[in-house]
């Protein structure tokens, strides 16, 4: 028999997991001794009298039991006489989206539930809508708790109206619609006698219609390569999990995303040698050429290869509490592969209710959005509409390593195919070479009025008396032209950042020591700026000034306009400063004078090779 996945989902207390344990039941899948605790349970709760309690088999964290919700989601395996299943409950929450999400990712169909009472919801269409983004192929509208609305007629026809309208907007094929009840299991596994109108199927028997998931055996070969096996010199293999075609011994493979290519020697499942193996094994396979491979390299069928781009057009569901920042970067994990991928302001956001593209600057939890994203590395692809593997990722903030949305690539953008690296002769090392010194950026980092341009411009004085070539970047100076079209809001200060440090990079590149002076207030965007440098050649110097002193200079009157709030976003005051947490050097303005600081600093670069 073949096997289905599909997630049940909609507003909290549509009745899921009461649903999940009728199928359970009804479906032989309850063995008697847990069919009796289950009893015991249901009369210690009490939410059904001394009736069973089918929800209690699938909520089984005890805070689900107490509050009568589902908060994680909760996979169940059983089988009808024509096909086994897998079921993800899914909470109904909308605090709990990323949950709901996740289930979706793998589900081949989805049983969206709606109170009879209560009709189509706002969360009901969220989850029709993460359900149409996330590639569930099927969607089975349940009309639960027709037993609490006397099997009215009319009313499931209503409901049934009103969700077409909406699927229709969506794109969304809605693959059935039953009226049912899961705490009496009528139109469940059996037919109910009290819905003679209902010429449809009972959800069983919908279920096991459903096509199931085509998981491209027939499709070109995609290995993403997990790790690599090295058990000893003679042996390197590469494993993972064949996320679509097969994989033939002799067969032609190139390796992405450097594009190289060589020929499968053998493959192995497990610690046996097989001549193929398809779609969904794990397997590890050797290659007949030393070609560079690794986690995150993909292993493909020579002749039909997905894409490598590093920007594109993708959906995003955010899953966290803080919101999208537009720049930032975030890591993004595409099936084995790992980069820093930036964020634009979304394109729009989709309305849920109305399923109009609304204007948005950023995206909140929850949300669904279109953006455009590049990263810092090619990454080979598919669009999400081919696979699910190849196009769908997750975005991570690389501060807190919390997961803050799921993300489903539509294409790659054309820019991203028609720009290309331009070789040039002279290098970084030449330009170096012919000044005599090493590049270095000396990024200087603190509070307005901390005295960072002061010391700055000493910093630069001494290392021109020294004979140095170096340039001074300064956030003022920047304002006026470079950055002149920005603003001071969260998103515009990570926008100037990363163009101070193109151009900083850019500088470095022709052998120069560069000298910034920014607030730069985020330790993500310092952090990148560091990891877009080579090792060694970026400087965090903490210009610290505490926030009272800094006030009490205040040589621009920026304080007091903040204060009397004519300036807004202003740091330290409504915005806030990360201080370094490790930098390379902290220099206390409180103890210390500027030329003292400029001399620590100049110490450092002399120090490390820099100036001499």
């Amino acid at each position: 028999m073949d096997l289905l996945r599909f997630i049940t989902c909609g507003s909290v207390d549509d009745g899921k997991s009461t649903l999940i344990g009728r199928l359970l039941h009804d479906c032989g899948a309850v063995p008697d001794d847990q069919l009796e605790a289950l009893a015991r349970d249901s009369r210690k709760v009490g939410t059904q009298g001394q009736e069973i309690d089918y929800a209690l088999l699938v909520d089984g964290l005890a805070a689900e039991r107490e509050q009568g919700i589902t908060i994680d989601v909760a996979y169940r395996f059983f089988s009808s006489a024509a096909r086994r299943f897998i079921v993800a409950d899914c909470p109904g929450h909308e605090q709990y989206t990323r949950n709901m999400a996740t289930g979706a990712s793998t589900a081949d169909a989805a049983v969206l539930l709606v109170d009879a009472r209560k009709g189509v919801l706002t969360q009901t269409r969220r989850h029709a809508a993460i359900c149409r983004l996330m590639g569930v192929g099927s969607l089975i509208l349940a009309v639960n708790k027709m037993d609490l609305v006397g099997w009215d007629r009319a009313r499931f026809a209503a409901i049934v109206a009103e969700f077409e309208r909406f699927a229709d907007e969506q794109g969304l094929a809605l693959a059935a619609a039953i009226p049912l009840s899961g705490l009496t299991g009528a139109n469940v596994a059996a037919r109910a006698a009290e819905t003679p109108w209902h010429d449809g199927p009972t959800l069983i028997e919908a279920l096991e219609a459903v096509p199931g998931s085509d998981q491209a055996t027939e499709g070109p070969l995609r290995l993403p390569v997990q790790w690599v096996v090295r058990p000893h010199q003679d042996f390197r293999g590469f494993a993972g999990l064949i996320a679509a075609g097969t994989v033939e011994r002799g067969q032609d493979v190139r390796v992405l995303p450097s594009g190289r290519t060589s020929r499968i020697a053998a493959i192995y499942v497990g610690e046996t040698e097989v001549v193929r193996a398809e779609a969904a094994q794990s397997v590890t396979v050797t290659l007949t050429d030393a070609v560079d491979c690794g986690r995150g390299s993909t292993i493909v069928a020579l002749a039909k290869p997905p894409e490598v781009a590093d920007q594109f057009e993708a959906s995003l569901v955010w899953l966290h509490e803080e919101p999208l920042v537009p720049g930032r970067g975030y890591w993004l994990q595409l099936a084995t592969q790992t980069v820093t991928a930036t964020v634009q302001s979304p394109k729009y956001e989709l309305g849920i209710d109305s399923g109009e593209q609304l204007a948005a600057k950023t995206l909140g939890l929850n949300a669904i959005g279109v953006a455009e994203i590049a990263t810092d590395r090619p990454l080979a692809f598919e669009p999400y509409a081919q696979s699910r593997t190849m196009g769908g990722f997750i975005l991570i903030d690389k501060a807190t390593n919390a997961t803050v949305a799921a993300g489903m690539l539509h294409f790659a953008l054309r820019r991203a195919q028609n720009v290309h690296w331009q070789a040039i002769e002279i290098s970084r090392e030449a330009h170096a070479r012919q000044k005599g010194q090493r590049p270095c950026v000396v990024w200087l980092t603190g509070l307005s009025g901390s005295g960072k341009s002061t010391i700055a411009n000493l910093v630069e004085k001494r290392l021109f008396e020294l004979g140095r070539h170096s340039f001074l970047l300064d956030g003022d100076n920047v304002r006026h032209g470079l950055s002149r079209d920005l603003g001071f809001t969260e998103a515009d200060r990570i926008e100037n950042v990363r163009r101070v440090a193109e151009v900083a990079k850019l500088m470095g590149d022709a052998g120069l020591i560069v000298i910034t002076a920014f607030i730069s207030p985020f330790r993500a965007e310092r952090e990148m700026v560091r990891r877009m440098l080579p090792e060694g050649e970026f400087l965090e110097v903490f210009v610290d000034t505490p926030i009272e002193e800094a006030e009490r200079r205040d040589p621009k009157g920026l304080y007091a306009k903040a204060r009397a709030g004519e300036i807004r976003n202003f740091t330290g005051i409504d915005s806030p400063y990360e201080a370094p947490e490790a930098p390379d050097l902290r220099i206390d303005t409180t103890l210390i004078g500027a030329e003292a600081a400029a001399e620590e600093i100049v110490a450092l670069l002399m120090g490390r090779g820099t100036a001499s």
